[in-house]
């Protein structure tokens, strides 16, 4: 079948205005894990459907273990959507990432400690996550970056602490040692609940500082990460306007269907 594009839009700290949409709507939705972040706003850019919601609620008032993840996917496929392109601020564990870069992920490893991990309760669901982003999605944000001229690690590895705190220095070094790009507070479950929702899932990394390993480096604090980010949140705009463009102009009835039938291989009944 032909499947209609929507592209939901999961917006990090910075990127959550909806003032980029024509035809803006907003929605309150309850969902049956409880209410998402924040109002959902649907509208279009360059004429594609698209949805916006603020991770951490447009006010940042919510703390990374406290995101109601499963609410949050459940709300953009009760939407309609079949794509998210989502922002997430990160700590760099590596020189050649510097603050500021932008990091199309490919991979993660998941350390959290306290958050629902399935949207299934009457099933269980043993999903494959290998690859754990759509890789045509991500090809195609890759190749926009590059049309549009800016710069990004075509792949990356993050490791998803629980947070809200920032890592020690023996932790950060830890994970270094395991030759990690990234470390992050977001990343998982959502994109394990994005998959189980059916939803092609892509994730753009944004380092905003060193982590608290590299000594010539103020470590890590709140306030320099917003900055950061806002000083480059630009970057991630263009290329979402772009990206949501390109995901439109093509076909994915061979994705769509091949995530479709993963999910039903992948559920054992109670």
């Amino acid at each position: 079948m032909k499947y209609n594009v929507k592209v939901g839009i999961i917006g990090g700290s910075g990127l959550d205005d909806p003032s980029f949409f024509t035809d803006s709507t907003e929605h309150k939705i309850d969902t049956p894990y409880g209410p998402p972040s924040d109002s959902l706003f649907s509208g279009k850019i360059n004429g594609v459907d698209c949805v916006l919601l603020s991770r951490h609620g447009r006010k940042h008032s919510i703390s990374p273990s406290d995101v109601n993840y499963r609410a949050n996917i459940w709300a953009l496929k009760q939407l309609g959507c079949t794509h998210v392109i989502a922002s997430s601020a990160t700590g760099s564990l590596k020189e050649q990432i510097k603050p500021g870069d932008l990091v199309i992920l490919d991979s993660f490893i998941d350390l959290t400690k306290k958050r629902h991990y399935t949207l299934y309760s009457d099933k269980v669901m043993h999903i494959p996550i290998e690859p754990a982003f759509c890789l045509t999605t991500r090809n195609i944000v890759i190749d926009t970056a590059k049309e549009l001229g800016i710069a990004v690690h075509e792949t990356g590895t993050a490791v998803v602490i629980e947070g809200p705190r920032f890592s020690t220095k023996a932790e950060s070094n830890l994970y270094r040692s395991w030759n990690v790009d990234l470390v992050n507070m977001t990343l998982a479950p959502e994109v394990v609940l994005a998959k189980e929702a059916g939803l092609l899932y892509c994730v753009v990394a944004m380092a905003t500082d060193y982590d608290c390993w590299r000594e010539a480096t103020e470590k890590v604090n709140v306030a320099n990460v917003l900055k950061v980010f806002q000083e480059n949140v630009e970057k991630v705009t263009r290329i979402f306007i772009s990206v949501v463009t390109k995901i439109a102009e093509k076909n994915w009835d061979t994705e769509i269907d091949d995530l479709k039938n993963l999910l039903q291989e992948s559920i054992q009944s109670k």
